[in-house]
């Protein structure tokens, strides 16, 4: 694993339903992150479809890896030697009536692994409990651009995922997202503080643009493990950014702030026990 890497988000706006040209757009800022020297680019939640497909998410479900798309951007990938995670609907290879919300990761040697997204938003706007089947795994990827592991959108509202994701060892974390403008604020402070209280580099990677009437209000951004902000994409239109982050900074902030050393794992089984009587 390499100490110090130039990574990139991809902050896009989507063609919903449309995987070719969504693709057409991955490949192209792929090529423009190949230029920064970038070895890393995320895009965000749904990114191959868009977020508001609705009922078409069936017909827009791929397997994960063996679909046409994930095989697409596994070329990309291979062609400009970049690692890539973007957005998906899964459908199940074991019954196709099953779909996730998923984050794939692909290196220049091809599929690495996936996320599905274990918190699935139904209230207000958001209706994802009608068309998807949560997750149930957090992995950790371990690469020649980093010790990866994924989350998407709502499920930074709950610090388990990252904790956990942190505890396997996770030296960044990325989350990919498709959040509307009246989320803002909270996602501008939840993703710095799941960043402090590990210790970890945290890159965030949301939509832009309108689709079906949500704003997306996009403001990508790379956080150092002390909180700050290295890099941020403008709000609401597409943007690139890219930062070279060194994972050695890791060690300093926990010295500094030891969260991990100072955990209480037992209170997490009163955690549970009270989880469960709600």
């Amino acid at each position: 694993m390499k100490e110090k890497i130039t990574i990139a988000l991809g902050q896009i706006s989507c063609q919903v339903g449309s995987k070719r040209r969504n693709l057409e757009v991955i490949k192209k800022r792929v090529e423009q992150a190949k230029k920064t020297g970038a070895k890393l680019i995320a895009f965000p939640e749904l990114s191959l479809t868009g977020y508001t497909v609705r009922d078409r998410a069936y017909e827009l479900a791929e397997p994960v890896p063996k679909g046409d798309s994930v095989r697409e951007i596994e070329r990309i990938a291979k062609n400009e030697d970049i690692h890539i995670v973007f957005g998906a609907i899964e459908r199940s290879a074991r019954t196709g009536a099953v779909l996730h919300n998923s984050a794939v990761l692909v290196s220049p040697e091809g599929y690495v692994g996936k996320y599905q997204k274990m918190y699935l938003p139904t209230h207000s706007v958001f209706e994802e409990k009608r068309y998807f089947r949560p997750g149930y795994q957090a992995d950790v990827f371990d690469t020649e651009v980093g010790k990866i592991g994924m989350i998407i959108c709502y499920d930074i509202y709950f610090p388990e995922i990252t904790r956990l994701l942190s505890l396997k060892g996770a030296n960044l974390i990325i989350c990919i997202s498709a959040s509307p403008s009246v989320r803002r604020g909270f996602f501008e402070t939840l993703t710095a503080a799941r960043a402090i209280e590990n210790g970890v580099f945290l890159a965030y990677v949301n939509l832009a643009g309108i689709e079906d009437g949500l704003q997306f209000w996009g403001g990508s951004r790379i956080i150092a493990p002390s909180g700050s902000i290295i890099s941020q994409a403008k709000y609401d239109v597409d943007d690139l950014i890219h930062a070279t982050i060194e994972y050695s900074d890791m060690s300093r902030v926990r010295a500094w702030i030891p969260t991990l050393r100072d955990l209480r794992p037992e209170i997490f089984t009163s955690l549970r026990e009270e989880a469960e009587n709600l």
